[in-house]
């Protein structure tokens, strides 16, 4: 029975992790083909034209604030002034609300990993679904960035 239950988990471990693979290559294509443009390739970024996202949304999706408040900025877009790695930006993100909510998991999945130590968050197409009928206004995107600055700090 152990070394059966054992084997089982081996296979499942396997599985996950071939998922977990296509997804983040599914990830990258998305990433790639929609994102680079403005927050260059690896998501380094562009300086004081558009943040960085290697090694900081990793960290932020770390909380469930931040995960929420990730979604909400993919699918309602951003515009307005924040700071990140201590430089300020004034930019506009566009809504991506016509990719659908497998890719939108894909492409916010693979950018978590991007930089981030110890095991990266993973979102789902159910994330997004969740929150896809909620739309939120730029200034309550705003507001949100701060309230979760103010309980974990943002990179």
């Amino acid at each position: 029975m152990t070394s059966m239950l054992k084997c089982t988990t081996f296979f499942l471990t396997a599985a996950l992790a071939a998922l977990s693979v296509a997804h983040a290559e599914d990830g990258l294509a998305i990433y790639n083909s929609r994102c680079s443009v403005c927050h260059q390739a690896a998501g380094i970024g562009s300086p004081s034209q558009f943040p960085p996202l290697s090694g900081r949304i990793g960290k932020i999706a770390g909380s469930p604030e931040g995960k929420a408040y990730l979604i909400h900025v993919l699918l309602n877009g951003l515009h307005g002034p924040l700071e990140a790695s201590d430089v300020s930006y004034m930019g506009y993100m566009p809504s991506f609300k016509s990719l659908s909510d497998e890719d939108l998991a894909a492409v916010l999945t693979y950018v978590s990993s991007l930089n981030t130590p110890g095991t990266p968050p993973v979102f789902s197409a159910d994330d997004f679904k969740s929150q896809r009928d909620t739309p939120k206004k730029a200034k309550d995107i705003l507001a949100e960035r701060e309230a979760l600055d103010a309980l974990h700090p943002l990179p």
